[in-house]
């Protein structure tokens, strides 16, 4: 059974993997700026005060987590080890040199490092973005943490490299046994249907640093 105090925790650690305070993660999701503060957490009756399942929908849609992602915060009971993620440009990410086939970052020259909460994917990687391509969900800046490991699903941010060199960031719409379809996260951008011959590797964004 979820405790009030579990869900509550696990807010408080979802904004601070994306670099938020509360009242900041509370913002980004487009809610009030003091939704999440602790003084709303408890009624002046001394009533315990729930998030509501929209709020929490509207921090998952923000930071771009799962509901599992969410759940495994409320289940862990304690912040998570840190490691250091590769990290390169999200243009830059293009070259083949900086991934082998399958899509794992071979690091050395081009890569940077950043300290990161552990996945529990050896193979995680971050991209930094750059450019509009896709606001208003990530800005320029923003550290996207990929995952190549991890399971894709219909509805999943993912990034995919193209044969060509191109390198997407998208969310995946449909998938079939020939084609991915992909939506853009900007809708001044288009959305795209891609050959899977065309593409050389995908993996999914599990969390952004903002």
């Amino acid at each position: 059974m979820l405790s009030h105090e579990q869900i509550w925790t696990a807010i408080d650690r979802l904004a601070e993997r994306h670099g938020f305070s509360a009242s900041g993660l509370a913002r980004r999701a487009g809610l009030d700026a003091t939704s999440f503060n602790r003084s709303k957490r408890v009624g002046p009756d001394g009533r315990k005060r729930w998030p509501s399942t929209e709020s929490i929908a509207k921090v998952l849609a923000a930071t771009g987590a799962s509901l599992d992602d969410f759940l495994h915060l409320v289940d862990s009971g304690q912040a998570p080890a840190r490691t250091m993620v590769p990290l390169v440009g999200l243009t830059q990410a293009g070259s083949g040199r900086l991934f082998t086939e399958e899509g794992i970052p071979t690091g050395g020259p081009g890569w940077d490092e950043i300290e990161f909460p552990d996945l529990g994917d050896d193979h995680a990687f971050a991209l930094e973005v750059q450019g509009d391509s896709m606001l208003p969900l990530y800005r320029d800046g923003d550290v996207l943490i990929v995952a190549p490991n991890a399971g894709i699903r219909k509805g999943d941010r993912i990034v995919a490299r193209l044969t060509n060199g191109e390198v997407l960031a998208k969310e995946l719409r449909r998938r079939t046994a020939r084609t991915i379809e992909l939506a853009s996260l900007n809708p001044d951008h288009e959305d795209r249907m891609v050959p899977l011959a065309d593409v050389a590797w995908m993996a999914r964004v599990m969390w952004v640093r903002q």
